[in-house]
C-alpha cells in the first residue's frame, strides 16, 4: 500500500477502536494534517488529499454519535489495495498462499524514495497506542521504527522516533547513529541544536551521558487529606475547576486549579501561564506531583508538574530526572526528548566491562545503568546505577594512571647509589637533626634512586614539615653519581628560597671528601648551583644554558623557565617539582622530557596535605611518602575565629604585635570571579587599611596581577622587614619563610577551603617567637551555621591531614586539583570522597592491568577505547 494511505488507514482505524474519542492522535486527528498532508501530496491524488483534509478538520466538530459512520466512510472511499497486496484466487499454475501470522510493515512505494540519512522524524505525528493493543513489531533493519512512544506519552508536540538500522546482536561498538547531530530529533531544528551546545550537547551519544544533575522524588502517592507540609508528593484527582485571575491590577496573573479526590480538595497555581488553562477540562482524571506549601492556612501547590492520568507517567508519579538547562530550553521539553533518545538507544550501547569484572565488582550492565540514572525504577535502581557509572569514571582514570607508570617506568633509569656511610656524613652535617619522618622517607628516595627503574614518588608534607632537605640530598646523591638535578618552583619567590637554601645545606666542604667504596664517577666538590627565572638577564642566562650543556652546572633551580626550549642537560638524572598540582601536566612533562640517554627520577612535592583516599585516586601513577612529623622546635601557632563585630580588637591585636617589632599578615577575602577583580579588591583593601586603620605603619601590596618584579620587590621589602604588614591575596599562600612575622590575618575566612586556610597559618610561626593565626568571618544569614563549624575545625586543629579530610568532605576534590589537572574535570557521578568506591576500582584496575597491561584482549577493547579518551584535553600525565 502507498504509504500515506497505510498511514492514514491505521489513524482511522485507531480512531475507531479508542471510541472514536478523537485521541488517535494526541491533540485531535487535526494534528496529523501539516505532518502527512505535504507526504501526500507527493504521491497521492490531489482531489483524494483535499477530501481527507477537509474530513479531518472537520471530524472534532461532528457530535460523537455521528462519528462512527464518518470514520467507516472515508475508510471506504480510501483506493483499494494495490493487485499485489489483494487476497489471491487459487489457481493450478500457482499454489495458494500461506496465511501470515501477523502483517509485517509494508515495504515502501517506488514513487516515494527512501528518506536521508538525516531525515528528521519530526515530519509524522505521534499516535496513541491503545491499552489493548498488541506490540509492535520489531524494527529490523530494512523497516524503520515508526511505532515509537515515549515513556509517559505526555508529549507537547507530535513526535515519532528516529530511523535507523538496528545494531548486530551483540555490537562490539557504540552504534555509529550515537554520533548524529541532535537534528535528527523531533522539534529539534538547526537553532535549538545550536542552542544545546551551550550545555555541551551535540550528538545522541552526548544525550545519553548528560546525566541528570539531581533526581525528584514524586514517586510517593497520597490522599489529599493526608499530604503534610514540605513534603514531594504525588497525587491523582479530578479537575473540579480551573479559572484565570488578574492580580496587581491586571499587569500579571495566576491560574487556579482545584483538584479533588475523594478525600478532600487542593488548589494548584500556575503564575503568568494563562494559557494553560485550556489543557485543564471539568471532569479530567489529573497526575499532579510536587512540593506541598502553605497558604493562609491552606495546604496548596505551586507551579507543580502535571499529566493526564490516562498516560504512562513522565514528569509526574515517579522519581523524576531534573537536567541542568540553559536560557530557551524547558526542562519538560528537555526531559522528553532524553527519555526518546535512552528508550531508543541505551539498550543499543555496549558494556565496555567484561561480564567477569561486573559479576566480581556486584555492578549492574552499562545499558541498564544508562536507562535507570535517566529515568530510574526506584531509588534502589538509582543508586546501583550511579555506583556502576562512578566506577567507570574511576577506573578509567586508574587504568590511565597504571598506563602512564608503565610507560614512565618501561623506559630505561640511571641507578644513583649512595652508601651508608656517605649518607651518614652528608646527614651529620646538616645544621639539625632529621624527624623521624624524614628518615623513612630518605630510606624510601635512596630505594627508588637506586634501582635501574626511573622513580616517580609523591612527597607530600605540611608546610614546614622539611620536604626542601630531602630534596636537597636527593639532589646530593645525584651530584654523587656524576648526574644533574632540576628543581622547578611554581613562583620566582619560592625559587629563590629553594635556591638559597639548598645551597647552603649542599655546601658544608669536607662532607664531600670521597669516603667508602666511592667510585671514579664519584664527585670530590661540593655542586654547582645556579637559579633560573624569566628574570633572569639574558647574559647570565646563556651562561647558565651552556653550563647546562657542558655538564659544568650540577643543580639548576627555577621557574618555569626550566622547561624553554634553549635549556638542554648534559645527564640529567632527577627533576624535582614542588608545588606539583599549580603546574599544568604539559610543563611537568615537558621537563621530564630533557632527559637524553636515561629518563630522570622524578619527585614531585607538595605542602597540600591530600587525603589518602584522594592522593590514591590523584596520583595513582606515583608512590605515595608521607612527613607526618614536625621538626622539634616549631612554635605552635595560636587561632582564633574573629567575628564582623570584633574586626577592630583583630586590628589591635595586630598593632600590638608590630608595636614589639613583629610583622604581620593581612590576606583579602576570596574574590572567585576572576584574578583581575581579585587584584582590585586587594589594591581597594591596601588603600582603606592605610588610610583609615593603619596609617602611621609601613603597608605593602602582594596580588597575582602584578608583575614578577613587582611580586619580587614587595616580598623583598617584607622579608628584609622593610614593611609591617603585607596585604596579599591567596598568592602569599606559597612563599618565602619571614622568620619575624608572627600574625596572619585573614578576611573572609569562610570563603576559603580548610587546606587553604591551613597553608595560610603555615606563613607564620616560622622563627623563635609565638605566632598567630586570626580568621575574621563575614558570613552572615543562613551559612552561619556551616561557616562556623569550619572555621571552627581550623582553630581547633594543627593536623593539616586531620583538616584535609574534614575538607575532602565539606567541599569536595576542588582544594587539591590543579586548574589543569587532566581527567578530573570530566567526573560527572564519581566522589572522590567515597572510599569504597575508590578502592574496588582501584583494585579492579589493578587487576586487570596486572592481566592485561595494554588491553589488547578481545574483550577488553571497549575499555581500551575508553581508557583512551582520560585526559585527552589535559595535555599529559597525571603526575
Amino acid at each position: 500500500m502507498n504509504p500515506s494511505l497505510d498511514r492514514l488507514t491505521k489513524v482511522l482505524r485507531l480512531e475507531a477502536q479508542q471510541g472514536h474519542k478523537n485521541n488517535a492522535i494526541i491533540g485531535g486527528l487535526e494534528k496529523m494534517l501539516p505532518f502527512w498532508e505535504p507526504e501526500a501530496r507527493r504521491n497521492l491524488d490531489a482531489e483524494l488529499v483535499e477530501k481527507v483534509a477537509a474530513f479531518v478538520r472537520g471530524y472534532a466538530s461532528l457530535p460523537p454519535e455521528a462519528r462512527p459512520s464518518a470514520i467507516d466512510e472515508m475508510l471506504a472511499a480510501l483506493p483499494a489495495k494495490p493487485a499485489a497486496e489483494a487476497p489471491r484466487r487459487p489457481s493450478p499454475p500457482r499454489p495458494a498462499p500461506q496465511p501470515v501470522a501477523r502483517p509485517q510493515p509494508p515495504a515502501p512505494a517506488p514513487t516515494a524514495p527512501p528518506p536521508p540519512e538525516n531525515f528528521s522524524p519530526s515530519t509524522q505525528p505521534e499516535v496513541a497506542q491503545p491499552a489493548h493493543a498488541a506490540p509492535a513489531p520489531a524494527a529490523t533493519a530494512e523497516s524503520p521504527v515508526t511505532n515509537y512512544q515515549p515513556r509517559g506519552g505526555a508529549m507537547h508536540s507530535p513526535v515519532t522516533p528516529l530511523r535507523h538500522r538496528e545494531p548486530a546482536p551483540l555490537p562490539s561498538a557504540a552504534p555509529a547513529a550515537l554520533d548524529a547531530s541532535l537534528t535528527v530529533l523531533p522539534g529539534i531544528g538547526p537553532k535549538i541544536a545550536k542552542t544545546l551546545e551551550r550545555l555541551g550537547l551535540n550528538s545522541l551519544g552526548d544525550m545519553l551521558t548528560y546525566y541528570p544533575r539531581r533526581h525528584d522524588d514524586y514517586s510517593q502517592l497520597k490522599p489529599i487529606n493526608r499530604l503534610v507540609y514540605g513534603e514531594d508528593v504525588t497525587v491523582v484527582g479530578t479537575v473540579w475547576e480551573a479559572r484565570v485571575q488578574k492580580i496587581k491590577g491586571g499587569l500579571a496573573s495566576v491560574l487556579k486549579v482545584i483538584v479533588s479526590d475523594s478525600t478532600g480538595t487542593i488548589e494548584c497555581s500556575w503564575f503568568n501561564q494563562p494559557w494553560l488553562a485550556e489543557n485543564f477540562k471539568t471532569g479530567e482524571q489529573i497526575v499532579i506531583s510536587g512540593r506541598v506549601n502553605q497558604y493562609l492556612g491552606r495546604l496548596v501547590m505551586q507551579t507543580p508538574s502535571w499529566e493526564p492520568l490516562d498516560r504512562q507517567q513522565l514528569h509526574t508519579g515517579r522519581i523524576v530526572p531534573v537536567y541542568s538547562l540553559t536560557q530557551g530550553i524547558r526542562a519538560k521539553w528537555l526531559r522528553e526528548r532524553m527519555d526518546m533518545v535512552v528508550r531508543q538507544w541505551a539498550p543499543r550501547v555496549p558494556d565496555p566491562l567484561p561480564a567477569l569484572v561486573r559479576e566480581r565488582a556486584g555492578l549492574m550492565d552499562y545499558p541498564t545503568a544508562l536507562k535507570q540514572i535517566h529515568f530510574p525504577d526506584d531509588q534502589k535502581s538509582l543508586a546501583a546505577a550511579r555506583l556502576r557509572l562512578a566506577f567507570d569514571e574511576i577506573l578509567r582514570l586508574q587504568l590511565s594512571a597504571l598506563r602512564q607508570r608503565a610507560d614512565w617506568q618501561s623506559a630505561p633509569g640511571r641507578p644513583l647509589a649512595a652508601d651508608d656511610e656517605w649518607i651518614a656524613a652528608r646527614v651529620a652535617s646538616l645544621p639539625f637533626p632529621l624527624t623521624g619522618a624524614q628518615q623513612r622517607v630518605l630510606a624510601d628516595l635512596r630505594a627508588d634512586l637506586a634501582r635501574p627503574v626511573p622513580m616517580t614518588r609523591l612527597l607530600q608534607g605540611d608546610v614546614g614539615s622539611g620536604k626542601t632537605v630531602l630534596a636537597a640530598l636527593a639532589a646530593a646523591i645525584a651530584h654523587r653519581n656524576h648526574a644533574q638535578s632540576a628543581i622547578m618552583a611554581p613562583t620566582s619567590i619560592l625559587a629563590e628560597q629553594h635556591y638559597r637554601n639548598i645551597s647552603r645545606l649542599l655546601n658544608a666542604g669536607d662532607v664531600w671528601r670521597v669516603t667508602g667504596d666511592a667510585t671514579p664517577a664519584t664527585r670530590h666538590s661540593s655542586p654547582t648551583v645556579r637559579l633560573l627565572q624569566g628574570s633572569t638577564p639574558d647574559s647570565e642566562k646563556a651562561e647558565i644554558y651552556e653550563g647546562l650543556r657542558a655538564g659544568q652546572i650540577d643543580i639548576v633551580i627555577g621557574t618555569h623557565a626550566l622547561i624553554e626550549g634553549p635549556v638542554e642537560f648534559a645527564n640529567l638524572g632527577l627533576v624535582v617539582v614542588d608545588e606539583q598540582h599549580r603546574f599544568g601536566v604539559s610543563q611537568r612533562s615537558a621537563l621530564r622530557a630533557k632527559g637524553r640517554d636515561y629518563s630522570p627520577h622524578l619527585l614531585v612535592m607538595t605542602a597540600t596535605p591530600i587525603p589518602r583516599t584522594l592522593a590514591l585516586t590523584l596520583y595513582g601513577d606515583l608512590d605515595l611518602s608521607v612527613l607526618d612529623e614536625m621538626p622539634p622546635g616549631r612554635q605552635p601557632i595560636e587561632t582564633r575565629i574573629v567575628y564582623q563585630n570584633e574586626r577592630e580588637r583583630g586590628y589591635a591585636f595586630v598593632r600590638s604585635q608590630i608595636a614589639i617589632g613583629r610583622q604581620a599578615y593581612l590576606i583579602c577575602p576570596l574574590v572567585e570571579e576572576s584574578d583581575k577583580i581579585e587584584a582590585k579588591a586587594a589594591v581597594d583593601e591596601h588603600a582603606r587599611l592605610q588610610k583609615h586603620v593603619f596609617p602611621d605603619l609601613r603597608l605593602g601590596l602582594l596580588h597575582g596581577r602584578m608583575k614578577p618584579d613587582e611580586k619580587e620587590e614587595a616580598m623583598g621589602k617584607f622579608y628584609r622587614g622593610e614593611l609591617d604588614i603585607l596585604v596579599s591575596t591567596s598568592v602569599v599562600e606559597v612563599g618565602v619563610d619571614v622568620p619575624n612575622a608572627t600574625v596572619m590575618l585573614i578576611e573572609g575566612a569562610n570563603r576559603f577551603g580548610l587546606a587553604q586556610l591551613h597553608q595560610f597559618r603555615g606563613r607564620v610561626g616560622r622563627g623563635e617567637h609565638a605566632s598567630y593565626c586570626l580568621l575574621v568571618s563575614d558570613q552572615t544569614g543562613a551559612g552561619l551555621a556551616e561557616g562556623d563549624e569550619r572555621l571552627k575545625a581550623v582553630e581547633a586543629s594543627l593536623d593539616g591531614f586531620a583538616l584535609a579530610e574534614k575538607d575532602l568532605e565539606l567541599r569536595g576534590p576542588g582544594e587539591f586539583l590543579g586548574t589543569r589537572q587532566a581527567g578530573y574535570g570530566d567526573l560527572r557521578l564519581a566522589k572522590l570522597s567515597d572510599l569504597r568506591l575508590i578502592e574496588l576500582a582501584r583494585r579492579e584496575a589493578q587487576t586487570l592491568f596486572a592481566e592485561d597491561p595494554n588491553l589488547e584482549k578481545p574483550e577488553h577493547r571497549l575499555l581500551a577505547e575508553s581508557v583512551a579518551g582520560v585526559g585527552a584535553t589535559g595535555s599529559g600525565d597525571v603526575s
